[in-house]
């Protein structure tokens, strides 16, 4: 496959990628604080609740990883099999310099360089919001491929794509019932569980959902 790229992959290759990753939670600490602050809810409250009845040694990605923090949550769960691809080579080395046991890489949504169904479940967190709406189809094409059994995501809700003004640029966000993306694309795909989560100081929601391949 010809490795794609996009304008929005090329800004958060750049110093506005590095930028972000500067300001955001580095920690698993520090991402339920935020999670606290913006919804009331822990980030560690909410995984718990869709993931608890998993068994901790299935094999897990995260498409977007970051620097991993949202991984950190799920190995302090227990989970123990976990890894991560990242687009931004800046935050792939901060995460290799700050997590132990957690295989994180560079890559990209939209050519994951990993086997057909290798991975128990595949998930985002806040990264499918930053893909254009004219190219998501790959990237859950891809999260599709790689799934074994689940497909898990927390992004913002809305229930038609809808562009969101971020740092002066309006083709760098959207919102979208993502989860019906995925269902509507995938007819093996089942919803397992969704949870609306609105933010206390504002009347936007993001939605978690777990979807399970029948």
């Amino acid at each position: 496959m010809q490795q794609k790229s996009t304008d929005q992959m090329n800004e958060w290759s750049s110093d506005f990628g590095r930028e972000y990753t500067d300001r955001n939670p580095q920690t698993s600490a520090e991402m339920d604080a935020l999670y606290l602050k913006s919804f009331g809810v822990k980030r560690t409250e909410l995984n718990l609740e869709f993931l608890g009845g998993l068994d901790r040694s299935i094999r897990i990605l995260e498409v977007g990883s970051n620097v991993g923090s949202q991984l950190q949550c799920l190995q302090e769960m227990g989970f123990t099999n976990l890894y991560g691809i990242e687009l931004q080579s800046y935050a792939v080395e901060r995460a290799k310099a700050k997590t132990k046991n957690i295989n994180i890489i560079q890559g990209s949504a939209f050519d994951i360089p990993y086997k057909d169904r290798f991975f128990d479940l595949v998930f985002t967190s806040g990264v499918l919001i930053h893909i254009s709406p004219k190219e998501i189809s790959t990237a859950l094409d891809e999260i599709y491929r790689c799934a074994k059994q689940f497909v898990w995501g927390f992004e913002y809700h809305a229930d038609a794509y809808t562009p969101i003004p971020y740092r002066g640029r309006s083709d760098l966000m959207w919102k979208t019932d993502f989860a019906k993306l995925y269902t509507d694309r995938f007819p093996g795909l089942k919803v397992a569980q969704e949870k609306k989560v609105k933010y206390l100081d504002n009347e936007n929601v993001d939605k978690m959902y777990l979807l399970s391949k029948s």
